[in-house]
């Protein structure tokens, strides 16, 4: 058997099929944030949400190696200890995979079956990826940058190390940092111990973990996870649209406390404060709708006061009259872009981008 024939293809479920065995192994390996997490202005590394295509590589912060070459005028190969050297900066910023929804969907693309909880927020301490690059020195022929991990594996009949391509331009103004610390702690190995890109305002696939090298190019990166995988497409024979920056997305913290199962929400009648947080990766969050009839009627949510950057999320708070009864709340988030959240996000085969208004059932006792 080759390759090609051994390796899962993707695909759609078939009318009514459940979540298949091999889905049911991915959402044992990765894991979303629970929702009542939103909560903590940062999200604690153990709580944050993980997404691990092959395996977690081994190493060690003492032998690690970076690697930057390519169109550059001096490649470098740099352990931790340089790098660190080099500067120090750290940024909160909200990562969100592109495949957050995704199991919503009909039909539901076969993978990673996430739901809302695809979310964290961290703060990144390392060196901005700017800075790092300006160190090697840019030649005037470099067009995109490639990022290499050491995570090795096989997807769709492919053989590769994960890599992820930003042009040069989205590489220097991105505000990217290659990061040796999460939350002031060294990186949980699950999160690319020792070291990994971190890039803001992006979805989480081009924010490669154990990062092991950076590649400057003269010409387009047509790589597996840029040019096949990460593509919002409607047939499965076109090329589709890049995976890039994040949509906008409003999660409301679940009232109350749930049913086990189903984790409906239960309340007390009177007056509920409903609690959130909203992001986008294309500008500051600008207004955030809450409603509790199910989209019938709206009503404006109070946002904290903006913070100083427009890389992380931002909380926001409902006073909510709740009557006896079973309510349906929703909720959606505008941006200074003029983006808005759909009520129902359009369908794509890999389950991309879908920021579908989430809807959490309440029974007000």
């Amino acid at each position: 058997m080759s390759i090609e024939q051994f390796s899962v293809r993707g695909r759609l479920a078939d009318t009514g099929e459940g979540i298949t065995g091999d889905e049911l192994q991915l959402a044992a390996r990765n894991h979303g944030i629970p929702l009542e997490a939103l909560r903590y202005d940062v999200t604690p590394a153990g709580l944050h949400y993980v997404l691990v295509h092959y395996d977690i590589p081994v190493g060690t912060a003492e032998t690690w190696r970076l690697e930057v070459d390519g169109c550059v005028e001096q490649p470098l190969s740099i352990g931790l200890t340089e790098l660190r050297a080099m500067g120090r900066r750290t940024v909160r910023v909200t990562l969100e995979c592109a495949g957050n929804g995704r199991a919503s969907l009909q039909p539901r693309p076969i993978s990673q079956p996430w739901l809302n909880e695809a979310v964290g927020t961290a703060e990144w301490t390392g060196v901005l990826l700017a800075d790092l690059l300006r160190n090697a020195g840019i030649r005037s022929d470099a067009v995109d940058v490639v990022f290499t991990g050491a995570d090795h594996g096989i997807e769709r009949g492919v053989e590769q190390d994960y890599q992820r391509g930003l042009s040069l331009t989205e590489a220097m103004d991105s505000g990217a940092i290659v990061a040796w610390e999460m939350n002031g702690d060294p990186l949980p190995p699950q999160h690319g111990f020792p070291l990994r890109l971190v890039v803001p305002g992006w979805y989480g696939m081009a924010s490669v973990k154990w990062l092991r090298s950076i590649e400057l190019i003269d010409h387009e990166f047509r790589g597996f996870q840029n040019a096949v995988a990460y593509r919002i497409r409607q047939e499965a024979d076109e090329l589709g649209a890049p995976v890039t920056r994040i949509e906008p997305r409003a999660l409301l913290i679940p009232p109350g406390f749930p049913d086990f199962m189903s984790r409906h929400r239960f309340v007390a009648a009177g007056t509920v404060t409903l609690q959130g947080r909203a992001w986008s990766g294309w500008a500051p969050i600008e207004r955030v709708e809450v409603s509790t009839d199910a989209g019938v009627s709206w009503q404006t949510a109070e946002l904290d006061a903006a913070g100083n950057d427009d890389l992380s999320w931002r909380s926001f708070t409902h006073d909510w009259a709740a009557t006896p009864g079973e309510h349906v709340l929703t909720v959606r988030a505008i941006d200074a872009s003029g983006r808005e959240q759909p009520i129902e996000a359009p369908w794509n085969r890999g389950g991309f981008a879908n920021n579908t208004a989430q809807r959490l059932t309440v029974l007000v006792t």
